[in-house]
């Protein structure tokens, strides 16, 4: 036979449960505070940049394409799969290759001669074998049109975008793939410590 209940037991440990669940959410909340507050920007579910204003006269008429079309394709907001040859995947490397084919230059996936690289390490493997990748800490400093490899296994892993304009150690970058999106972003490239390297446009 079960023993009567206590007057006041239940209520008693319906608040003791109330209680934990306060503490669990605010543990949470506080833990989710400190990653958008440590989180670079290009990772954090909200535009930081609007597309910037470019002057084209300054650029190659390789770098102005390329500006142009990322202008176009932020405006569009195409979904992934219009970049991905309709593959449901990380589209980054997609939206990348997209952009270099429009634009006249298209790459040349090394395992397939295929226009479309649809992952980051086989993109850097491409650069790499073309002798157009530049690490950081070469000296060299990123310019319009350059793709940037990033690598932070702290965050999301791979992930690539492209230059549109730089300000001595700042980049402004335009990537797919970032939560969906086509987003704009300002990238300390000399210190953030995600960043492989660079891979050069095409002469």
């Amino acid at each position: 036979m079960r023993p009567a209940a206590t007057p006041g037991s239940g209520r008693s440990r319906n608040r003791r449960l109330a209680v934990v669940s306060v503490a669990v959410v605010a543990v949470l909340a506080v833990a989710a505070g400190l990653v958008l507050w440590f989180a670079p920007s290009r990772y954090l579910p909200w535009d930081t940049e609007p597309f910037p204003q470019i002057d084209a006269t300054a650029l190659s008429p390789q770098q102005a394409r390329v500006v142009e079309l990322l202008e176009q394709e932020h405006d569009s907001q195409r979904p992934g799969t219009f970049y991905s040859e309709g593959v449901e995947e990380p589209w980054c490397a997609d939206f990348v290759s997209w952009i270099m084919r429009e634009a006249g230059m298209p790459l040349s996936n090394p395992n397939s001669g295929h226009w479309r690289i649809p992952g980051v390490y086989t993109l850097q493997e491409y650069y790499e074998q073309e002798g157009r990748f530049e690490p950081v800490g070469s000296g060299r400093s990123p310019e319009v049109g350059d793709v940037v490899l990033y690598n932070n296994t702290s965050w999301v892993g791979q992930h690539t975008n492209i230059v549109v304009a730089v300000d001595g150690s700042t980049a402004i970058t335009v990537g797919g793939n970032e939560f969906g999106r086509i987003r704009v972003h300002r990238l300390d490239w000399a210190s953030d410590p995600a960043v492989v390297g660079f891979g050069l446009l095409a002469g």
